[in-house]
């Protein structure tokens, strides 16, 4: 689909945050990938943008990657949220060991089955495995127990069911399972 790198995110890029975070909020996978509506992250204002990309761009406790095409345009993204142990995460339950939950994932349409989301997580893997302080353990994120597309590409990039279930958030008849990849050994 043409040539590309895949990046962190700057501080000072909030407005493509906004549209390719939009874009996936679009998607018709959204209602069982994603835990926020296109409306609510329409309503949201500048400065939570602006907060949002600064958390994403610099520091440890978190990290956005995109990918961007030669003429400027964001094609794809995954964030990892550093979680650390002692922590509760977003589902109430202790974080038992320093790890880092991977959310926001998406690659447009036009891009999907050329490599590029394995590109993303490769580099978010790689920043993650590179941490020292906190030195993360392990990779995770959840699935929606619909959502197979989704949970094969995460087998693709390395990530494997570890047994964990939760509800979903705003539909506790549904699974989100969890996947993880551990930090490779040296």
């Amino acid at each position: 689909m043409g040539q590309h790198v895949v990046r962190a995110v700057r501080a000072g890029e909030w407005r493509k945050v906004r549209e390719l975070r939009l874009a996936a909020l679009e998607d018709p996978a959204a209602p069982i990938a994603f835990l926020e509506t296109v409306q609510q992250a329409a309503e949201l204002p500048e400065a939570s943008w602006r907060a949002r990309t600064e958390r994403g761009a610099g520091g440890t406790a978190a990290r956005q990657f995109i990918a961007e095409t030669a003429d400027g345009a964001w094609v794809g993204s995954v964030t990892l949220l550093v979680e650390e142990a002692g922590g509760v995460d977003y589902f109430g339950n202790e974080v038992r060991q320093p790890q880092a939950q991977a959310v926001g994932v998406y690659v447009r349409p036009e891009h999907r089955g050329t490599g590029l989301a394995e590109e993303l997580f490769r580099a978010a893997l790689d920043w993650a495995w590179a941490l020292e302080d906190p030195r993360l353990e392990r990779v995770r994120l959840f699935v929606h127990e619909r959502n197979g597309r989704a949970e094969a590409l995460y087998r693709k990039a390395g990530f494997i069911r570890t047994g964990v279930a939760v509800p979903m958030v705003g539909d506790p008849a549904a699974k989100e399972y969890e996947l993880a990849v551990g930090r490779p050994s040296r």
